[in-house]
């Protein structure tokens, strides 16, 4: 594992590469998506480049950026990678979250108080459909059941079962 201190740093649009081959694609609706994101919370996700300036994640989040009129991004320079782990990562860095899931009912709950709270939940890329479905699940779990916690072990002890450490 690489030993390094990030540094987040602004980057000019213009000074930004696109990875020729990155696999990812993003629709002008799911850009939009980002841009609104970006527009309601701010740029909270900085993109990750090489020392060259090429993209390695953050190629969605760039175009949202464009198309908000932005000049500059945050942006994490990761020195150090050979070309094949920078090839690997913009890989890895999109499919592994594509990999996680949901707890429907903690979802729904956290979705049904900030609809109640006023927030458009428009704004968190769920489509409406998908809304209704949970939110009606929300309504339905309400009689009573709440929240489910860690194990008893808490964070740590999920991240030290994770990393095989004792």
């Amino acid at each position: 594992m690489p030993n390094r201190q990030l540094v987040i740093d602004y980057r000019p649009l213009d000074s930004l590469v696109p990875y020729a081959r990155n696999a990812r694609t993003h629709s002008e609706a799911q850009v939009a998506e980002i841009a609104g994101s970006i527009r309601e919370f701010g740029f909270t996700n900085p993109v990750l480049i090489a020392d060259d300036g090429t993209l390695i994640a953050g190629h969605g989040r760039v175009l949202a950026a464009r198309l908000l009129g932005m000049e500059t991004v945050p942006a994490i320079a990761l020195t150090g990678l050979s070309e094949t782990q920078r090839r690997a990562l913009v890989l890895a860095d999109n499919r592994i979250a594509l990999n996680a899931g949901w707890d429907e009912s903690l979802l729904a709950l956290e979705l049904s108080d900030l609809k109640e709270a006023g927030l458009d939940l428009g704004i968190l890329g769920f489509e409406d459909g998908e809304l209704d479905r949970l939110l009606a699940g929300a309504e339905e779990d309400d009689a009573g059941r709440c929240c489910r916690t860690l194990p008893s072990e808490g964070f740590t002890g999920v991240v030290q079962r994770v990393k095989g450490l004792p």
